[in-house]
């Protein structure tokens, strides 16, 4: 900006990404591969207003993201939010990898209560076994090194669209929309556009 004689406040950027961040996140979700039907789901912390909230992000076996989301609270309500909204946006998982959390597992028991109601003959398998989420453990480095130094985020609102612009970063860097020949600027510009 400042080489085409463009003058750019800081404050300018940050109301750039609160406005435009939710629509290129979006359209992130409808681009990006199909994924495995083994998945991962656990949250992590994020401090805002000087309180600590969670982000629940879900990824399949290989580790790409399939969905995420912040939440004032962690509890069935949450949990069960993230399987939806994950759900809608990948299909149903056959197995779902969570830690020792209640929350994570009342909503997956939620999810199962749902399928037998609408009469499915399978139910979502659950597993808690440690190890196996250690794939989704590694993967929230790439939340928290970019958020540490902010230290915390001052409106739910700007936490909300700055973690879901760096988690489609994320997702290019790991290679969700790549095409032949194509740039990570190029792969952006096309969600941009």
């Amino acid at each position: 900006m400042a080489e085409r004689g463009v003058a750019v406040d800081h404050a300018t950027l940050n109301r750039w990404v609160e406005k435009y961040t939710g629509a290129i996140a979006d359209k992130a979700h409808r681009r990006k591969g199909p994924t495995c039907r083994s998945w991962r789901l656990d949250e992590t912390y994020i401090k805002v207003k000087g309180k600590w909230t969670y982000l629940y992000r879900a990824i399949d076996k290989q580790g790409q993201t399939l969905d995420f989301m912040l939440s004032e609270r962690r509890d069935e309500a949450a949990a069960t939010a993230l399987f939806s909204k994950a759900i809608a946006g990948n299909g149903w998982p056959d197995t779902v990898v969570i830690d020792k959390s209640g929350s994570n597992a009342a909503g997956l028991f939620h999810m199962n209560c749902l399928l037998v109601m609408n009469s499915w003959c399978w139910l979502i398998d659950s597993l808690q076994v440690k190890y196996l989420n250690n794939i989704i453990e590694q993967d929230h480095r790439f939340i928290k090194k970019p958020t540490r130094p902010m230290k915390g985020f001052k409106s739910f609102r700007s936490a909300s669209a700055m973690l879901a612009g760096i988690e489609v970063a994320h997702m290019i860097h790991k290679g969700q929309f790549a095409k032949a020949g194509k740039s990570a600027f190029q792969q952006f510009a096309e969600l941009a556009v």
